[in-house]
């Protein structure tokens, strides 16, 4: 798994307070500490809405701060606790954008039970409404997306396959819509190669090297990730696959080059 380009490490942030002008000073708050990362003062916070009209979107910000909390320290209550605040919030009317991160916390909630396929599914719901999102957070959201479809491929072998083709054809449509996906760049080489097509995922990785050099910014954490999957995994395989005691010192040159060629 990348190391920074993972969601896993990274939160999305929660819907901007400017979504309504009369939104409660303590909403507006715990926002904010949610997305400086002060989870248990984002639930503290949340906990002093009052106001009928904005408990379900507290109640967002308590779930997915208490989600965040147990990715830090793996105390079940804390997930627990999260699943409740989801249901709490669920059946309530929400601001657009809390909808969607009511679908991120719903998704997130199902990844941390290990539900790894469901999870895809509701992510792939809050992607559908991912033009509500800044790029950065769509692009966190796409990522938590691509884990959880190849942490089910991993999980399942029978449809392995087509959960790999499903992340390999999505990101083909996100790197038209924009080359400088580092998350599409990087989930395309895992998905040729989970899917079987050595080549295609030899071929992935050398077009994301290069589109990295359009990257106003990420692009050494992607190439220290594509880097890692080529010399770790795709060099090995390829070299078995043309069954030559050579290939594998041929391969590292071959790459070694390409990364040189194109700093």
């Amino acid at each position: 798994m990348p190391r920074l380009l993972s969601t896993l490490v990274v939160a999305l942030l929660l819907g901007a307070a400017m979504q309504a002008a009369d939104e409660p000073p303590a909403l507006a708050k715990a926002r904010t500490l949610y997305n400086a990362g002060s989870y248990d003062e984002a639930i503290a916070a949340a906990s002093d809405v009052r106001s009928t009209e904005w408990v379900a979107a507290a109640q967002m910000v308590i779930a997915r701060a208490y989600l965040d909390r147990y990715r830090r320290t793996s105390q079940p209550e804390d997930l627990v606790a999260g699943r409740r605040a989801l249901v709490a919030a669920a059946g309530a009317a929400l601001m657009p954008r809390d909808r969607v991160d009511l679908l991120v916390g719903l998704g997130q909630s199902l990844y941390l039970s290990d539900e790894f396929g469901a999870a895809a599914n509701v992510f792939d719901n809050a992607l559908a409404q991912g033009f509500l999102l800044n790029r950065q957070d769509r692009l966190l959201l796409l990522d938590w997306w691509a884990t959880a479809e190849d942490r089910a491929a991993q999980a399942r072998v029978n449809d392995r396959p087509s959960r790999f083709e499903r992340l390999r054809i999505r990101m083909e449509e996100e790197l038209r819509r924009d080359a400088e996906n580092p998350i599409a760049n990087y989930w395309l080489v895992v998905a040729a190669r989970g899917g079987g097509d050595i080549q295609g995922a030899w071929d992935a990785a050398v077009a994301a090297w290069v589109r990295s050099c359009l990257f106003s910014d990420g692009a050494d954490t992607l190439r220290a990730d594509l880097d890692r999957l080529v010399t770790q995994a795709i060099i090995p395989e390829r070299s078995r696959l043309q069954k030559d005691a050579d290939a594998g010192r041929a391969l590292r040159d071959q790459w070694d080059s390409i990364k040189e060629q194109w700093k």
